[in-house]
């Protein structure tokens, strides 16, 4: 009960922290970092002492303290995890859906007939799950990590291809008007005046993909995979009921796809710096 209690009292006075923190200070720029680290710093100190003074079994929720300790011990299998699964087969696997997405994209927009066939059997293919997907894609492609990317490859195929489908529709008709008064050609419009329009659609569909990439590849290696990547350790480890492990593979992914996102947002922040969601940021 005293451990209960003090959860308790620790959470509302941490919350009570933020809160005042958020009010006083939410615009700095120093709070917009302090903030959610004091959340995530208090959610695992809550994390540490919940599994501790409860006596929780490894098996069924390790510590903050194991999984940084499994983390240490295991930094070798986590890299060539890495190297596996995120650099070869989500971020290949990334690179080329997007792109071809992107290609796709620009031939729809010329093809009435691509418009009306090929779009709504993208958003069917979309729809099928994952787990029928990765086993079939696993057979076509081998166990290595060109299954993984062909997975990822139907995962961020569609998403990106819709937003930017919209977005090369989202010029007006007084926009198109006007470049057809300079007597501009197609290619003349659609570099000049409709890609630059179709960015935050774009951006909007890469940073969906992002996530998309790193569960695609990672759940494809539940079906098959050589004896390295993130989805093979997770399986392994959970059938040992090595959980700590389990979790430094989490923590490994989660970090990684946060930084993949937050790469992503930062291009953007580049490209669509005129946009007005930019402008409102900063």
């Amino acid at each position: 009960m005293s451990w209960l209690i003090f959860a308790i009292v620790f959470w509302l006075a941490a919350w009570a922290l933020n809160s005042w923190l958020a009010k006083a200070h939410g615009s700095e720029r120093w709070a917009r970092f302090l903030i959610p680290a004091l959340f995530g710093l208090t959610i695992l100190i809550l994390w540490e002492g919940l599994v501790l003074g409860l006596k929780i079994s490894p098996v069924i929720l390790p510590a903050p303290s194991q999984i940084a300790a499994s983390f240490a011990a295991s930094t070798d299998i986590l890299r060539e995890d890495f190297m596996q699964t995120i650099l070869k087969g989500a971020l290949s696997g990334y690179l080329i859906g997007c792109g071809a997405a992107v290609v796709v994209a620009i031939l729809i927009d010329r093809s009435p007939f691509l418009q009306r066939g090929l779009l709504p059997i993208g958003n069917f293919v979309a729809a099928l799950p994952i787990v029928g997907i990765a086993p079939i894609l696993v057979m076509w492609f081998g166990f290595d990590w060109q299954s993984k990317a062909a997975v990822v490859v139907v995962m961020v195929f569609f998403p990106v291809l819709v937003n930017m489908v919209a977005g090369l529709a989202a010029t007006d008709a007084l926009q198109r008007d006007l470049m057809a008064t300079y007597s501009a050609s197609y290619w003349q419009g659609l570099f000049k005046m409709r890609l630059p329009a179709a960015m935050p659609f774009l951006f909007n569909g890469l940073k969906i993909a992002t996530t998309l990439a790193l569960i695609g590849a990672i759940v494809a290696e539940f079906f098959g995979s050589p004896t390295r990547g993130m989805g093979f350790r997770i399986s392994t480890a959970v059938g040992q009921l090595d959980l700590p492990l389990v979790w430094s593979e989490i923590t490994v992914a989660a970090l990684a796809g946060s930084g993949f996102y937050g790469l992503v947002a930062l291009i953007e922040k580049l490209v669509t710096f005129w946009h007005p969601s930019q402008r409102a940021r900063t």
